[in-house]
């Protein structure tokens, strides 16, 4: 496991597309800046990754989806010169493509986009994922015949109370709302919120005071708001809004497809990332948390963020640019929230960035 060296980022990439796989970096709190450490291509196609605890030392174990056909899922530590090293064995997930991947209730799931499902893993004690005691088969299809033929789990995640599961499908425009039983491992369909037709949602993160939530879709460049109700698990569809403005200029790249939704700790930003556009769009966020009112589009630093996150102190902003192979990071201005490009490392095929 790793031991304390202050704060450090983790990113995933595509290795068939030329990345190192899992590389690790140290971040400098003053300027957000990150130093490439150490790497490794152990996994394939480590698209997705996700920081936890092991429950028999309390280590950092870093989890990363293998995004590849067949599918699997692994753990890591990480040594003290910041080279990732595999804990156990790699295990398969019996679903395909796997995108994203959340701890909840001492098991790790993942999101298997390929095959339209979710498979939950259990935790052992030194972190590393046992065989898979589940997978909930998702139903349905959307109008997009090219990209909607049938599910395509993109997200879960455990919500803020951690009594539910949500997963988000791309293909069956629908979030669904799960119950997981820790001491089986086995997950339990309790709700489907249907989206409206086409609009391919992707991803989806709460607003710190777990009422609300944003949908964003990746199908058309809007973002879906919601009510939660984690008392009885529902979720309640309010409204859409833009999250870029309507008479934007792709700039010859085609269709845009958001990728990525992240909200400020304070609950006052929202910023999504979108490929195609290139760009950040800040948004606002008034009292009631369901009104997001778009504020400002910056570039993002490069070619197709496939991912945004923001970094524990709320101060930088991070963005996975896929296709140009970089990591960019950006300074929030407090007041506006509108981010400041700070700086840039070469990554290829830059999928994700976390933090642990």
């Amino acid at each position: 496991m790793s031991a304390d060296h202050g704060q450090r980022a983790f990113i995933g990439s595509f290795t068939s597309a030329g990345g190192h796989g899992i590389t690790v970096a140290d971040v400098d709190p003053d300027t957000g800046a990150l130093s490439l450490l150490a790497s490794t291509d152990t996994l394939a196609d480590p698209s997705f990754l996700a920081v936890g605890r092991a429950p028999g030392t309390g280590g950092t174990v870093l989890y990363a989806v293998s995004e590849t056909t067949d599918g699997a899922a692994a753990a890591f530590g990480v040594d003290a010169d910041g080279t990732p090293r595999l804990i156990g064995e790699v295990r398969p997930v019996g679903g395909s493509g796997p995108t994203h991947l959340a701890l909840a209730a001492g098991h790790l799931l993942t999101a298997d986009y390929g095959s339209g499902g979710v498979t939950v893993l259990p935790v052992r004690d030194d972190g590393s994922p046992g065989p898979a005691s589940g997978v909930l088969a998702h139903e349905g299809r959307g109008p997009d015949g090219e990209r909607q033929a049938g599910p395509h789990a993109h997200q879960v995640l455990a919500d803020p109370s951690g009594a539910w599961v949500l997963s988000v499908d791309l293909g069956t425009d629908s979030v669904r709302v799960c119950a997981l039983d820790p001491g089986t491992g086995s997950l339990r369909l309790h709700a489907e919120t249907r989206l409206r037709p086409g609009t391919g949602p992707r991803h989806l993160a709460f607003h710190p005071a777990g009422e609300h939530l944003y949908v964003l879709n990746e199908l058309e460049p809007t973002l879906t708001v919601c009510r939660w109700d984690a008392v009885g698990g529902v979720l309640e569809p309010l409204g859409e809004t833009p999250v870029l403005p309507l008479d934007h200029d792709e700039g010859g790249a085609g269709r845009t497809y958001p990728s990525e939704v992240v909200v400020s700790h304070d609950g006052r930003f929202l910023w999504t990332a979108n490929r195609g556009h290139d760009s950040i769009s800040v948004l606002t966020l008034d009292e009631t948390a369901e009104k997001p009112l778009l504020a400002a589009a910056v570039g993002c630093g490069g070619r197709w963020p496939r991912d945004l996150t923001l970094d524990p102190t709320g101060q930088w902003l991070y963005a996975a640019n896929e296709h140009s192979g970089n990591v960019s990071w950006f300074a929030v201005d407090g007041r506006t929230g509108v981010p400041a490009h700070a700086g840039s490392v070469e990554v290829p095929a830059a999928s994700c960035v976390v933090f642990g």
